[in-house]
């Protein structure tokens, strides 16, 4: 089981930078995908950057590649998301996932594949 808590969520202006944090816990193997997905209100999940638990390169969707960086600390066991040059429409509440999710850009996107999921935490970018 992995028990997964975000922080660092908030009211930031337009172009500002914020970075969000995922505190993990239980048993996270090296194989798993670690992802960030987005819900925006009345939008469905969408994915926003995923990584390697055990290394690798990360993905992104174009819509934040370049202003969005996924890392993680596994000493620490806490994924992040660094988010520089935010827009309004990044507003949405972020979520940290995890499973055994091929490292492909449809399996990486399909939210269901996660078996574990964070409560999520609210970013909002005022214009």
């Amino acid at each position: 089981q992995v028990q997964l808590v975000e922080s660092g969520g908030g009211l930031v202006q337009a172009g500002d930078s914020l970075r969000v944090s995922c505190a993990a816990s239980g048993r996270i193997l090296s194989p798993y995908t670690m992802a960030w997905f987005r819900q925006a209100p009345e939008k469905g999940r969408q994915l926003v950057a995923a990584i390697r638990w055990g290394g690798g390169d990360p993905y992104y969707p174009d819509s934040v590649k370049g202003r969005f960086t996924i890392s993680r600390d596994n000493d620490k066991n806490t994924l992040y998301l660094q988010m520089n040059s935010l827009k309004p429409e990044d507003t949405a509440t972020y979520y940290c996932a995890a499973g055994a999710v091929g490292f492909t850009k449809v399996a990486l996107g399909n939210s269901r594949a996660y078996g574990f999921w964070g409560q999520g935490t609210q970013v909002t970018v005022s214009p």
